[in-house]
């Protein structure tokens, strides 16, 4: 029995920090998680973007909420934010789409909260330098795994841990990533890869192009995750 105790405590831990939906920490950080978006008139879809800006794919997926009419959240990795990628942002946040911060690695969640808080400085500081805007409070852990360390940085900074609703990510272990596999309230897209900078994500763009016209022809809005939209 007390081998049970241990590996239901082992496993509750393990949870705690890992899995991709609202759990233990969550029950502690309250203010400082969202992990679902108040419900508004109309119905609102809140679309985020994380591992960007990626050169190769960002830009069609801009035309295609420019086109819609869609507005977003992306969520971008600070070794992704260049020169090169610099306008991609700046259209970003012309269009009126929302930036936060994203982290590229599971190994920030064994940062102190402060370091933690000077890489999410260091990060907002370059943005603001290259794209000539700061990105709102809000931040995404890689992959969701985030401990009370990260929550303590996240708190002190003034920032939210942005998450998404169960089952709403496109990523699947057991199979390829396609627009049939996403749907619902905060949803999690990938227009970029933590390893490959550039490398083609078509999947989230025809996802995009399939999946706006239909949510707002069953009577869905589109909104952002921070109420300045950037």
């Amino acid at each position: 029995m007390f081998i049970v105790f241990v590996l239901v405590g082992f496993a509750a831990v393990v949870l705690a920090h890992t899995a991709p939906a609202p759990f233990l920490l969550e029950a502690m950080a309250r203010d400082n998680a969202v992990w679902h978006m108040p419900r508004e008139a109309p119905p609102t879809v809140y679309l985020t973007f994380d591992d960007g800006p990626n050169p190769t794919t960002t830009p069609d997926l801009l035309d295609v909420l420019a086109r819609e009419h869609a507005r977003a959240t992306f969520f971008l990795i600070d070794r992704h934010v260049t020169d090169e990628t610099a306008p991609i942002v700046r259209r970003m946040f012309a269009e009126g789409h929302a930036v936060g911060l994203h982290s590229a690695t599971r190994r920030e969640m064994l940062r102190s909260p402060d370091a933690f808080g000077r890489m999410l400085t260091t990060a907002a500081d370059r943005i603001e330098t290259l794209a000539g805007s700061r990105p709102c409070r809000a931040f995404r852990p890689h992959a969701g795994w985030r401990g009370g360390e990260m929550y303590a940085g996240v708190r002190e900074n003034g920032y939210v841990l942005v998450g998404w609703g169960w089952m709403l990510w496109d990523w699947n272990w057991f199979r390829a990533r396609t627009a049939d596999s996403i749907a619902g309230d905060i949803m999690v897209m990938h227009d970029g890869d933590e390893k490959a900078p550039r490398r083609d994500q078509r999947q989230t763009v025809l996802a995009a192009t399939r999946l706006i016209p239909e949510l707002r022809a069953r009577g869905f809005s589109f909104g952002t995750v921070c109420r300045n939209g950037g």
